[in-house]
């Protein structure tokens, strides 16, 4: 039988920061959590417990591909539960990394579209660079040399600005997303779908599921043929939807558990001949060096 790729988010969609974690329970009925990245000797990433057990599981049931727009060192600090995955999408699809080694021929054919298809980096930059207030930006990034993002101060940070960002970016090909304290300003051809299309392609698939809680992950949702995103988030912020995409109702740490029970109960489905690839599906209702302030990631 045909493999079940699973392909995920994993900031805010299936790990979490403390700060993300929403634990509205009381805290004797808090889940147990596992901390699943450490930087600078600081615990800084976490799943339940649950949804580790659910991981390792699935590891043993799909082709796990975590699609990100982390940087290929952002995303080697991660340390998740179960099989490490043969193949890992990083800088939103500007690398696919292939036992951990980015695949040289992917990456030069991104860079190609990119620059047929959309304006340079140094433009999106230096607009950035004269747009941004000091007031609350904290830092420029440059990521892996194929977008941008800025680390501001959410509450001070206005949100017309924002709004007049993403205008002026579509014009010149690129997308403009929102995370938490995070700007990016990613171009339109960089894309996570595409580099999981490649993927299911590569490994023979036969479904393809994903989840994604932003902006840049909803073309990740399309090129799959079931998706769902947490009740937090960009897309659940704009009432985004898609045929064969859930929206699911819980937030913070424990979507990631239910994203997760979701993944294998479909998993488990297919191999079962219960769903198929362009079956109507029901969704889930209720449910380098620096430049100016520029750092590279």
């Amino acid at each position: 039988m045909s493999p079940v790729l699973v392909a995920s988010d994993l900031d805010r969609t299936l790990i979490y920061s403390a700060a993300a974690l929403a634990l509205t329970m009381p805290d004797m009925r808090a889940p147990r959590l596992l901390c699943v990245e450490v930087h600078e000797s600081k615990p800084l990433s976490y799943m339940t417990e649950a949804a580790a057990g659910l991981l390792t599981g699935l590891g043993d049931r799909a082709v796990f591909v975590p699609a990100t727009t982390r940087t290929r060192k952002q995303y080697q600090r991660i340390n998740l539960p179960g099989p490490t995955p043969k193949y890992a999408v990083c800088a939103n699809g500007g690398h696919l990394l292939v036992d951990g080694v980015s695949d040289p021929d992917w990456h030069a054919g991104v860079l190609a579209r990119l620059a047929d298809e959309c304006a340079p980096l140094a433009e999106v930059r230096a607009h950035l660079e004269a747009a941004a207030d000091p007031a609350w930006v904290r830092k420029h990034r440059v990521a892996e040399d194929l977008f941008v993002y800025l680390v501001v101060e959410r509450e001070l940070l206005p949100e017309e600005w924002v709004k007049e960002l993403a205008e002026w970016a579509e014009q010149r090909g690129w997308t403009v997303s929102l995370q938490g304290r995070k700007v990016y300003a990613v171009p339109g051809p960089l894309t996570k779908g595409a580099a999981v299309r490649e993927v299911a392609r590569r490994t023979g698939a036969g479904l393809t599921l994903a989840a994604g809680d932003s902006l840049l992950d909803a073309d990740l949702l399309l090129a799959a043929d079931r998706g769902w995103h947490p009740g937090h988030g960009e897309l659940a912020d704009s009432g985004w939807t898609a045929p064969g995409t859930g929206a699911l109702p819980e937030r913070g740490v424990l979507a990631g558990e239910r994203i997760l029970r979701e993944f294998l109960k479909a998993a488990r489905e297919f191999r079962q001949g219960q769903v198929r690839p362009g079956e109507p599906r029901d969704t889930v209702e209720g449910s380098a060096e620096r430049s100016g302030p520029w750092g590279r990631d």
